[in-house]
């Protein structure tokens, strides 16, 4: 397997923030450059403060300040609110009805549902948690590969009028996990929450006709390990187990494995674990451990005909011209909370390797590149890229929507 570590060059110099959470930083502060090693790049810009930036994602959303290692804050995007409050309906997308309390998700499999509930993620980000006022600081917000071109729209005009920033940037999710390893061109292979993808990057720019999604994820692999732990342990109660459980549960205990059908077959290669529920009650599991993650790879196991992520990865690099195919098979980035599975990586490249033989291009041999941060590529790659003096000319600002609209974002994001 050729798997390696890679880092963007001078992202080890990075300064480490020990202030305390909600504490903003000074921008007059500088920190080593990430262009360079050797290079000092003055954190303050013409903006006055420093970016602000955040990773929306279906399940999570991480928020901080750019130039800084680790996001301030990690937030669920989805949000208790009282159901007297909105016209929710049952089944309203978006929306969970139970006991007078409506859970809002503004965003699912990646693409935003809820706007209200958006503004409401935003308020609790900027506001409650890094304690900023949302009209002194420039934003940089994730932009899912799959959303609809129209929502980045949404997206400014809910940024200049409803939280009135005085500039942001929207950036593929794709893009900035590959800026996280350093690379402007490659395959970035997401797997998160609620949706994976494969986009292809090349020159910095997105190729949207070879970008793949499926939205088999961690949200759909949680669910199904509660049905797999139902049907083994009917008498424990799983199905009243909190949903916070069962994930902590799939963080700890389930594998991804590399031969599944033989380890299904042979018992002896299944290797239990215990799991504590809490005043010394314990669950044992078996072969739930790897069967929860195996749908990434086999959605066929939950009845879907779509193709597993290897196979999405490898369409996308089919689907690029023959002269970049190979380069950017070099520098496949994984990104995602759902990518730190033991084993994935493993699985990924015999499968991926296995998809290039099978189809006929024996000598593309892809190179994955798997940090240990991956779980954050994202955010990561954010705070990078809004940490370099060069990136400074790229803001949308509340001048230029004033004057153009929220039409503008396609010229200046494109």
């Amino acid at each position: 397997m050729r798997c390696s570590h890679r880092r963007w060059p001078g992202a080890g110099a990075l300064a480490c923030d020990t202030r305390v959470s909600g504490d903003t930083p000074d921008p007059n502060q500088t920190l080593p450059g990430l262009a360079s090693s050797n290079r000092r790049v003055r954190r303050r810009h013409s903006l006055g403060h420093v970016a602000v930036v955040v990773d929306l994602g279906s399940g999570f959303t991480k928020a901080g300040f750019a130039g800084e290692e680790e996001p301030r804050i990690v937030l669920k995007s989805s949000s208790l609110v009282p159901s007297w409050d909105r016209s929710v309906q049952p089944g309203t997308l978006g929306c969970e009805l139970a006991g007078g309390v409506a859970r809002a998700h503004p965003i699912k499999h990646g693409v935003v549902v809820d706007w209200e509930a958006l503004e409401g993620l935003w308020q609790r980000l900027l506001v409650g948690g890094l304690r900023v006022l949302p009209e002194q600081w420039p934003v940089l917000v994730s932009n899912s590969p799959s959303s609809p071109p129209e929502d980045r729209e949404k997206a400014a005009e809910l940024l200049f009028e409803a939280l009135a920033v005085p500039a942001c940037h929207m950036a593929s999710t794709a893009l900035l996990a590959l800026c996280s390893s350093g690379a402007l061109s490659g395959l970035a292979v997401e797997a998160g929450a609620g949706v994976c993808h494969a986009t292809p990057i090349y020159g910095s720019h997105s190729w949207h006709k070879a970008t793949f999604r499926q939205d088999v994820a961690g949200s759909t692999l949680s669910r199904y390990l509660r049905d797999l732990l139902v049907t083994a342990c009917p008498n424990i109660g799983v199905q009243a187990l909190p949903r916070k459980t069962i994930t902590q549960l799939k963080k700890r205990c389930c594998y991804v494995s590399l031969d599944f059908e033989g380890d299904l077959r042979n018992p002896a290669r299944h290797h239990p674990a215990s799991f504590c529920l809490g005043k010394g009650c314990y669950l044992r599991i078996t072969s739930e451990r790897f069967c929860c993650p195996e749908p990434i790879f086999q959605p066929c196991l939950l009845g879907q005909s779509e193709p597993g992520l290897a196979a999405l990865a490898f369409q996308a690099l089919q689907k690029m011209p023959p002269t970049l195919r190979t380069g950017l098979a070099n520098t496949v980035v994984l990104a995602g909370g759902s990518t730190l599975f033991p084993g994935f990586i493993q699985r990924l490249d015999l499968e991926l390797e296995g998809q290039c033989r099978r189809h006929g291009y024996p000598a593309l041999r892809p190179r994955l590149v798997a940090n240990p941060g991956r779980g954050s590529a994202v955010w990561t790659g954010g705070s990078m890229v809004a940490s370099l003096g060069s990136f400074q000319c790229d803001w949308m600002t509340r001048a230029m929507y004033q004057e153009c609209g929220s039409r503008l974002v396609h010229e200046v994001f494109n």
